[in-house]
């Protein structure tokens, strides 16, 4: 199995603080964030590689921190992928970036995709465990119990099986505060189908567009998140997790 850590964004709104540092690297609680993701997805097992796909801006700094933390930390398989990207005016776009490194580094294994901004404070072993006995698309959701936070992402309807019926991304009137993560499983056999979405030439942007034209296609199942999650956009949400993890 693989692991995929999208981090090819460039933060702008996080400037100045992501000027000249990628945002999965700001520390949180005295460690880079991506390295909080990487913890909790380590229980998983079996992960024999792990791809971090970033930019043409901050490949290097990615390639350093890999290297120290392999040699330090944890003795996984690093590949830094650069997609080539300059800025935000040529970027790739997240779904795009999964394509890229697909066909870029050949994989065809069972992949697990997450964003480096998203923080976690529980292990995600039981999401690796329902990929594995189910072996169908996973995605990871949350309920965000505000309707007005679900605006920013997406809503979505379960039925009692976990399996997605009804998804919609950046919804104006969502009825349901239960939203899809940058948390997702694909199976090998789902991988094709990611190449087919962007040759269709769907929006590259945007991870949840690529589960919202998936889940009519074929059954997409969810788990999920346990406790407490970030999705790091702004400095007040790096603020409080900075104070709720410090504590933890």
């Amino acid at each position: 199995m693989k692991l995929l850590i999208l981090a090819a964004g460039y933060a702008t709104r996080l400037y100045p603080l992501t000027l000249n540092q990628p945002k999965p690297l700001l520390p949180v609680a005295g460690k880079p964030m991506i390295e909080h993701v990487l913890d909790n997805l380590a229980p998983i097992g079996g992960l024999d590689r792990v791809y971090v796909v970033t930019n043409a801006k901050f490949v290097r700094h990615f390639q350093q921190w890999a290297d120290h933390y392999r040699a330090t930390k944890a003795r996984l398989d690093f590949t830094i992928v650069n997609d080539g990207s300059t800025d935000d005016t040529n970027k790739r776009g997240a779904i795009g970036d999964i394509h890229f490194v697909l066909q870029h580094e050949r994989v065809d294994d069972d992949l697990i995709v997450v964003a480096g901004d998203n923080l976690f404070s529980e292990p995600l072993d039981d999401f690796g465990r329902l990929c594995r006995e189910q072996r169908a698309p996973v995605l990871g959701v949350h309920d965000v119990r505000d309707l007005e936070l679900v605006k920013k992402y997406n809503s979505i309807n379960v039925a009692p099986d976990g399996r997605i019926t009804f998804f919609e991304e950046k919804p104006k009137t969502p009825t349901s505060t239960l939203t899809g993560i940058a948390l997702y499983f694909y199976p090998r056999a789902t991988l094709p189908q990611i190449h087919q979405y962007i040759a269709d030439g769907n929006n590259p942007d945007q991870p949840g567009r690529l589960v919202q034209w998936l889940y009519p296609r074929t059954p997409v199942l969810t788990w999920r998140v346990p406790g407490l999650w970030f999705d790091i956009g702004s400095k007040e949400s790096l603020e409080e997790a900075n104070r709720i993890f410090a504590r933890r």
